[in-house]
């Protein structure tokens, strides 16, 4: 559990110009994945830092296009907020898990791909650390 303090999960609210989505995937050796997604256009970055979630995603994890963004949303919104009330609780749940809130507005359109890899590692979170937020099982 040591090695969660590593992995996080960071949505920064960025200002800045443009309109394009850039996805950038780099491995720093087994023990640390990171994954960043930023859109200059509507100004947000997502990274994604996590031991193992880069292999999860390409080998694991359902395909793109498998779920409509529509159904990516709504478990994004149910997931964020329960994760978000975990972390305002410390002493009921472990603050090593679940470090710092998550940025994610319901009447936000982060487009497909960040509701994507927000599912797929609030999934991988789930099962990796047998955590259950609102409505999931996680697999053994």
């Amino acid at each position: 559990m040591k090695n969660i303090v590593f992995a996080s999960i960071i949505i920064l609210l960025a200002i800045s110009c443009g309109s394009h989505n850039t996805t950038q995937f780099a491995s720093s050796g087994s023990t640390n994945d990171t994954i960043k997604i930023a859109n200059d256009s509507i100004g947000y970055e997502v990274i994604i830092i996590e031991p193992g979630f880069n292999s999860y995603i390409n080998s694991i994890a359902r395909p793109r296009g498998y779920y409509s963004q529509n159904y990516l949303e709504n478990k994004n919104q149910l997931w964020v907020r329960e994760w978000n009330s975990r972390v305002n609780q410390p002493f009921r749940y472990d603050p090593n898990l679940y470090e710092m809130q998550i940025d994610y507005n319901a009447g936000t359109d982060y487009g497909y791909e960040v509701n994507y890899l927000l599912y797929n590692y609030l999934v991988y979170f789930q099962n990796k650390y047998k955590q259950s937020l609102f409505g999931f099982v996680p697999h053994n």
